[in-house]
């Protein structure tokens, strides 16, 4: 599903500025689709986990989205139903739980749910770049603070490819500006995760130019998620500004 309208879009794409901000949530929600709900019966504490979603991350878009008057790209779909931030081939494309799927049943489940979240994040990136602007996709998404007994030692990861020049400027601003903020907060590069490893921005950095298209993932450690109220409320704020600065830069070099 896709949050935001049609006017947002067409007023970011006809505002002053060169830059174009895109926000993608690919996994801000565990809801299981009534068609397949038996399948996940034995599986409800599993879906409530970091397997079934990245909580927080719906929160973080919407209130972007609603700051800046952005269309958020959002799907509230299980990922062990199908996983949004998954090359179509991928061999964990489908869960373990989803994997036993007639291969009539995964081509509907990519038709509703996968294809179109994607298309859509395609079709605004041409839009956008028609028109002359260079695109920014903020990929939001959070992670878990242990897995398979390794404490993950940051609370923000920046994911990018180190060999794009606008991604490098516009990731090493904005860890600047968090540092600015005097935060307490550790932010590493390209962790967890590797910002080229499979995922939808290194899918749309092979179809799209580094002058065209910058894709970042954010990564946000759930620690912070589960602080709740106003403690997550202010967490999303400095996110959102200190992104904002590095934004400013990006747009002024």
């Amino acid at each position: 599903m896709k949050s935001g309208s049609g006017g947002k879009l067409t007023r970011q794409l006809t505002a002053p500025g060169a830059t174009h901000l895109l926000l993608s949530c690919e996994h801000g929600g565990h809801s299981v689709p009534s068609k397949y709900r038996k399948r996940f019966v034995a599986h409800q504490p599993l879906l409530q986990t970091h397997r079934g979603w990245d909580p927080g991350t719906r929160q973080l878009g919407e209130q972007w989205a609603e700051a800046l008057g952005y269309d958020l790209h959002l799907s509230t779909t299980t990922r062990l139903l199908i996983d949004l931030n998954r090359s179509e081939h991928h061999r964990r494309l489908f869960s373990e739980i989803s994997e036993g799927l007639s291969a009539e049943e995964k081509e509907e489940v990519k038709a509703i749910y996968y294809r179109p979240h994607r298309q859509a994040i395609v079709d605004e990136i041409k839009r956008a770049v028609a028109v002359g602007k260079k695109v920014v996709h903020l990929a939001l998404h959070s992670f878990t603070p242990v897995l398979g007994g390794h404490t993950r030692r940051a609370e923000i990861g920046i994911l990018y490819d180190p060999r794009r020049a606008g991604e490098v400027s516009l990731c090493g601003s904005w860890r600047a500006a968090l540092r600015e903020a005097q935060l307490d907060w550790r932010v590493r590069m390209n962790y967890p995760y590797r910002g080229t490893a499979d995922g939808l921005t290194t899918a749309l950095r092979r179809q799209f130019s580094p002058d065209d298209y910058v894709g970042v993932e954010l990564e946000v450690n759930q620690q912070l998620v589960l602080q709740g109220g106003r403690c997550w409320g202010a967490s999303r704020k400095r996110l959102i500004d200190t992104c904002n600065q590095a934004l400013a830069a990006l747009e002024a070099s």
